[in-house]
This record gives C-alpha cells, sequence and structure tokens, in this order.
C-alpha cells in the first residue's frame, strides 16, 4: 500500500471513524483503524463490535485529485497515535506507505513517523445488511428527535433496554420513546413515502445516537435508514454508521399517559426555565433537586426550593390559563429541566390528574411531542 492524500480529507474521514472507538477494549485490533486502499479511494473503518462507522475518501471529488494510489493495500493502525499524528502534520499532503509486517511509514514534509500496523484479516468483518428497504429521513429533523428524547434514557446498565430510545414506524409515522421510569420522552413525526415500511421495538442505545447526531452535517442532508434483523445501517453522505439493535422488550409506556387531567396550566417556556433554573441552584446543594410547585388563589405559580444550609428560593411566575383544581407538588428540577431545554415553543402546558400522578408537558406548537415526568412524595 502506497499513497499521497490530502491531510483535510483524511482528518475528516478520522473524525467520524473515531467515534466508533473503545478506550477500554481487550481486543487490540479494535484499537486502530482500518485503511482498506483502492485505485478508486481509501475506506477508513473502526468498529467497537457495538457499532461500526466506515468513511470512504475518493480519488478525485470534482476536478480536484484528494488520493493518488501508487500502490492499493490494507491495513490497521492504532488509532490513539494515528490521530493524534495526523493533526500535528506539517503540510497539507501526506505520504503513507506500508512496507513488510505491516510497518508504515507517515511523511509530511521534513517529517518522517514510522508506526507499527497490525494485521487487517483479523479485523472484524462489517454487518451484511440488504438495503432493499429504505427510510430516508431528513438529517436535521432526525438530530432534532434524538436530542428531544435521549436525554430520558436510563444510565444503569442493569436494565440494558431502557439505555436505548425505542423507535417504531406504522402508517408512515416514526416514533421515538425514552424513559429512564421516572421520565419519558417521546416524538413522532409522519415521513412521506414510508408508509409501506413497519417495525416496532427497535431499540438503539442512546450513547450510539449521540454519536450519530455528531456526524450528520449541519445542512439539511438526507439520512438513510436500513433495519435489518440485529443491526441499524445509516448511510450519511460517504459514511456508513452500523449500529447494533439492543436485546429485549421495551416495556409498553402508552399504559402510564394519562388520557385525563385534573388540572392544566398553560405557561411561558422561558419564565418557568429560568425560574426553575434558579430554584434548582439550591436543590442542587441539598442533593434532592427537589423543587416545589403549587398554584396561588389569586392567580399564578409558585416556585420554590430550599437548602438546610444555604437558606430558601420562592418566586412567583404568571399563568397564562389556569383550569381545573388547585394544586401543590414537588418533582426533580434537573428532570424539568433537560425537558425545558429541548422545548422549543414559546409556551407549554402542563396535566396534572393527581399529587402523585405523572406530570404531563406538551409545547403547545407541537403536538408531536410529550413529556412525563412522575412527582416527589415528600412529607411538607
Amino acid at each position: 500500500m502506497k499513497i499521497s492524500i490530502s491531510k483535510t480529507h483524511l482528518s475528516e474521514a478520522i473524525q467520524h471513524v473515531s467515534k466508533a472507538i473503545s478506550s477500554r477494549t481487550t481486543i487490540p485490533i479494535l484499537g486502530g483503524i482500518k485503511f482498506d486502499v483502492a485505485y478508486h479511494g481509501v475506506t477508513l473503518t473502526a468498529s467497537d463490535t457495538d457499532i461500526s462507522i466506515q468513511s470512504f475518501i475518493p480519488a478525485e471529488e470534482g476536478n480536484k485529485t484528494v488520493v493518488t494510489v501508487e500502490k492499493v493495500g490494507s491495513v490497521v493502525l492504532p488509532a490513539k497515535f494515528f490521530v493524534e499524528i495526523i493533526k500535528k502534520l506539517p503540510t497539507q499532503e501526506i505520504e503513507m506507505e506500508v512496507g513488510s509486517g505491516f510497518q508504515t511509514f507517515i511523511r509530511a514534509g521534513a517529517t518522517d513517523i514510522q508506526l507499527v500496523g497490525l494485521d487487517p484479516e483479523e479485523f472484524p468483518v462489517l454487518p451484511s445488511i440488504e438495503e432493499n428497504r429504505i427510510l430516508s429521513v431528513p438529517g436535521d429533523l432526525l438530530r432534532h428527535m434524538i436530542r428531544q428524547t435521549v436525554f430520558s434514557i436510563s444510565t444503569q446498565e442493569t436494565t440494558p433496554i431502557l439505555t436505548g430510545v425505542m423507535w417504531s414506524l406504522k402508517e408512515g409515522q416514526l416514533k421515538f420513546v425514552a424513559t429512564d421510569r421516572h421520565r419519558l420522552a417521546t416524538r413522532t413525526v409522519r415521513l412521506e413515502g414510508s408508509e409501506d415500511l413497519e417495525f416496532n421495538n427497535i431499540v438503539i442505545s442512546g450513547k450510539t445516537l449521540n454519536e450519530l447526531s455528531k456526524i450528520i452535517p449541519d445542512q439539511n442532508t438526507l439520512v438513510e435508514i436500513v433495519v435489518a434483523d440485529n443491526q441499524v445501517l445509516f448511510k450519511v453522505d460517504r459514511v456508513l454508521f452500523y449500529s447494533r439493535i439492543l436485546d429485549g422488550l421495551y416495556p409498553d409506556t402508552s399504559k402510564i399517559i394519562p388520557s385525563s387531567h385534573k388540572t392544566r396550566l398553560l405557561l411561558d417556556t422561558k419564565n418557568l426555565s429560568d425560574s426553575i433554573d434558579r430554584a434548582y441552584l439550591l436543590s442542587r446543594e441539598e442533593k434532592t433537586n427537589i423543587v416545589r410547585m403549587q398554584t396561588l388563589e389569586e392567580g399564578g405559580v409558585e416556585i420554590s426550593s430550599s437548602s438546610t444550609e444555604l437558606g430558601r428560593v420562592k418566586e412567583e411566575i404568571e399563568l397564562a390559563e389556569f383550569e381545573g383544581e388547585q394544586l401543590r407538588l414537588s418533582f426533580n428540577s434537573k428532570y424539568m429541566l433537560d425537558v425545558l431545554k429541548v422545548i422549543e415553543s414559546e409556551q407549554l402546558t402542563i396535566r396534572f390528574t393527581g399529587v402523585m400522578s405523572p406530570i404531563i408537558i406538551e409545547p403547545t406548537d407541537d403536538s408531536n411531542s410529550l413529556y412525563i415526568i412522575l412527582p416527589y412524595r415528600t412529607t411538607n
């Protein structure tokens, strides 16, 4: 293998695939990036068994030569060192040559580096996925859907299925659900042209989805999604992103969404967020995150929290609308702030069915999003 390659293109490809490299792997080959050089371009691959990412660098882009290939071949290079080395090379043109025993020589300007490579035959083979049924989702929409749900996943590995976001597609409706049993986030969108596709209980790790979000470009690129038996393939430009589907059956969350309410509040999103954020400062010091909310007889809502060491914070905010019974409850302020951060509408509705029943939060201009937080039982 012998090539001359653009540093800019190589760095971009490395940035994509390095998201699949685990620093804690006990298998040395998985700590590397695999290079496959052909005359039409270079393919970089990285994998940690849960996710695999492949990025292709074409030999030519437009009228510009990106890669000059003198000799085809393959090698696996240690990612930790290779990533840092490429960043620090002094010139835009990089020469790479693989000698006997996979010894790899990297040259840029007056810099000459030698790396010990590994046998590419030992690198795991990427999953084989039939691409006969493809779901296309606009990249910015997919990023939004991930952002608006992934914060509600569980961080407890004792229930692996809850560390992911559940995907379902039926009659053209794509739905994401995430819960850690204390809170829940759902986001639904209608996708034109996907009516003939259907799947359910496809659970993808939240960590994986966060990494996928970083790969999706800012411009409105279509992401092609292929669902197989135990893998999902995401195709973004020249990047292939493979993710393992989590094993297990996701719980039926529809049963915990109340269909009626006793109290309904309409509030300004920013006012509520700012007020709870201030109350969170004290509740965080108390390590409980508990903030109290109560409706007032004369109108408005009181938000309060206290700390035995620091004191108490209390403030009133206006209500745009109120209907039903007066209410006093306590909740995890961090959970509430996580929801408020992803709500983009100026106003939101909060519904309650009782003091210890789920708190339902809905943006007023987005009927496709719904959030639930379970309240705390407190003595005062």
